[in-house]
């Protein structure tokens, strides 16, 4: 069962940028970052709202993302019980009002890319920007367990299901009109729907390129890598069932 206590957004203007977090166990940084990210958006001069979608938290974090949501006119917090990054995301994106979406991480808030990104979309040179972590010029700062992670995934991704690219987990943004039909279509959810995401948008012909990003973490993940596996193994293969032998 899900609740959605989302607070409207006190402005005459609809939003040009919607912000979208998926949020789960964030408690320690959630309130810091979200103002860092609300001062830092209200520079860039456009009207925007950023949405907390927090999912089955065990902590304060709830609680934190509707005080945010009180405080600011710009920030709507909206709430599953179950612990799901994939829905969570998918539920901010189809949330969303701004002309363009951008998919952040709570831990990582990166300005720089959402500038960059948007300097892309407004110059009409792509429908989504991937920030990829893995492109050749990218700093990851991350341990060497998280950076090896991300190889082995992306590896399985390109053989399993013809992935063309560096990355597709973490940071994106894109025109929200060129991505509904691609992310009414995905099936997997989880740690996988990101990558499904992007995986369809270059299958459905949508214009993807890459920028690179630097990554430091404010902190551990909030979920362990290791106990992701079987849910990132299960979903391989529901997509290499339904793109690669199924053909949808």
């Amino acid at each position: 069962m899900s609740s959605d206590s989302s607070t409207p957004v006190a402005s005459t203007l609809e939003p040009d940028i919607s912000v979208v977090i998926p949020c789960y166990n964030e408690e320690a940084i959630l309130w810091g970052a979200v103002v860092d990210l609300h001062q830092g958006m209200l520079g860039l001069g456009r009207p925007f709202e950023i949405i907390i979608s927090e999912n089955g938290s065990k902590d304060d974090t709830r609680a934190i993302a509707d005080k945010l949501s009180r405080a600011y006119p710009q920030v709507r917090a909206i709430h599953s019980d179950e612990p799901n990054y994939g829905k969570a995301l998918r539920r901010a994106i189809e949330a969303a009002h701004g002309k363009f979406v951008i998919c952040e991480e709570i831990d990582l808030c990166d300005l720089d890319f959402h500038k960059r990104a948007l300097a892309i979309l407004d110059d009409d040179r792509a429908d989504m920007v991937v920030g990829s972590k893995a492109h050749p010029d990218a700093k990851d700062e991350r341990p060497m367990t998280r950076r090896a992670a991300t190889m082995v995934i992306n590896g399985l991704l390109r053989v399993m299901l013809g992935f063309r690219g560096t990355d597709t987990h973490g940071l994106k943004a894109f025109r929200r009109d060129k991505l509904a039909y691609t992310v009414g279509k995905c099936v997997v959810d989880r740690d996988l729907f990101a990558s499904e995401l992007v995986i369809r948008a270059q299958r459905y012909q949508v214009r993807v390129t890459e920028i690179p990003i630097r990554i430091h973490e404010k902190r551990p993940p909030s979920i362990h890598l290791f106990k992701r596996v079987p849910n990132v193994l299960k979903g391989l293969g529901k997509l290499f069932m339904v793109i690669r032998i199924k053909n949808r």
